[in-house]
């Protein structure tokens, strides 16, 4: 059995996960699982050491590695269980030395976090059974949003200068990959640490000048007050850079965002949707949003709800807010748990509509679709299509939309 890893949470995790794997390879380790945790809410880990339950019943004598944000903040507690046989912090997970197998290896290496100053330069391969790829370019966050326990899991701020990323991205074009996504937790802050403090905008221009067989570029999560003008630039005169944003908002209500200490209002999500529909009227838009936040009333609740409107947002990761400990939200007075789940459903189906309007918006058009399985792919807007017969997992074909379902376009080559 060589070594399986299992994702909880992020994208970053996920293009970690795929770090773990080579180096665990490299490491000759086996018979063994390494649970590459998330600790974005208590639910999240909460899941994790149920799923590390069930691994050690099904997998008696495997070998149980924990890692992770969850084991970076609470690296005790999964020590703690039967079932685990060592806990790795973010950093250690990435070192081959610690996945080296060893009866000499402590049961718990977690470093200090706030002390790491570097983003390794990490090349991988690729991700088996994909034609999209994450790279990570910055990784922590200097910010302290009070519902976040992420800084403590994943450090302060920095990034990954840009002779790695296209070191990495012409790795993946070589593998065949064909769109490349950029990843971090706090994308916005890319270059505040690097020489000459380039930002995320000037980046990822230098990027596709640097590599112009690159088909399409696409972002993860960024900050919607943080879009600065150079992206703004290159979004507008660069079609490789897809037309799908997805924006890290959490609320639609200015004194729930001043109460999580969010960079931004109300009116500066709206501002930021509104300036990338006048570049590209046909982008497609995105969000991250909390349901129940602590003293959320329902009118506050209201202005979250109409903004996912009046922004015209197709893409919802709603989350159901749950406290966690060693944040300033966790001490505000809570949202009563059915409430909490009440909104979240109400924010989901707003969600929903919007996005089935887009779906139809595009009947009749003709997309690009990169296609991840013999009959389905996504489009340049990041919406997923459905074709008939079978094709070439990781190429592209054009096709005509004829029609949709609330999860997916349908179309004929």
């Amino acid at each position: 059995m060589t070594t399986e890893v299992i994702t909880f949470g992020c994208r970053l995790n996920a293009y970690e996960s795929e770090i773990i794997r080579e180096k665990a390879l490299h490491a000759g380790l086996e018979n063994a699982v390494v649970f590459n945790t998330c600790a974005v809410t208590a639910e999240a880990e909460r899941q994790a050491r149920q799923a590390i339950r069930k691994y050690r019943r099904d997998h008696p004598q495997a070998r149980i590695i924990v890692t992770g944000c969850a084991a970076q903040i609470n690296p005790g507690s999964f020590a703690a269980m039967a079932e685990v046989d060592q806990v790795l912090g973010n950093r250690e997970k990435l070192e081959t030395a610690y996945l080296t197998p060893s009866p000499d290896h402590a049961r718990i290496s977690v470093n200090d976090i706030m002390s790491v100053q570097e983003t390794a330069d990490h090349l991988i391969a690729g991700f088996d059974g994909r034609s999209r790829a994450f790279i990570q370019v910055q990784n922590g966050c200097n910010h302290r949003c009070t519902f976040c326990i992420i800084p403590y899991g994943r450090g302060n701020s920095r990034s990954v200068p840009l002779g790695v990323i296209v070191d990495q991205v012409n790795l993946l074009l070589e593998k065949g990959f064909q769109e490349i996504v950029l990843t971090g937790v706090d994308m916005t802050a890319y270059g505040e640490d690097l020489p000459g403090k380039p930002n995320l905008g000037q980046m990822v221009k230098r990027l596709l000048a640097q590599v112009p067989s690159l088909p399409r570029l696409r972002l993860s999560s960024v900050d919607p007050v943080e879009v600065d003008q150079d992206l703004l630039h290159v979004f507008e005169r660069e079609p490789r850079l897809m037309p799908h944003f997805h924006l890290s908002l959490q609320a639609g209500d200015d004194m729930i965002l001043k109460r999580m200490k969010r960079r931004h209002l109300r009116q500066d999500a709206i501002q930021i949707c509104q300036t990338l529909r006048n570049i590209r009227p046909d982008v497609t838009l995105g969000a991250d949003i909390i349901a129940g936040f602590p003293t959320e009333t329902e009118e506050m609740f209201q202005n979250s709800l109409r903004i996912v409107d009046e922004c015209d947002l197709s893409f919802l990761h709603v989350f159901p807010y749950s406290p966690r400990e060693g944040t300033p939200a966790a001490r505000m007075p809570q949202v009563k748990g059915p409430l909490i789940k009440e909104r979240a459903a109400l924010l989901r189906a707003a969600g929903q509509r919007n996005l089935t309007k887009t779906f139809a918006r595009f009947v009749g058009q003709e997309v690009s679709v990169l296609l991840e399985t013999e009959n389905q792919g996504h489009s340049e807007h990041f919406l997923k299509v459905v074709l008939p017969g079978v094709h070439t997992p990781g190429t592209f074909v054009k096709a005509r939309v004829i029609g949709h379902t609330e999860s997916h376009l349908e179309g004929v080559v």
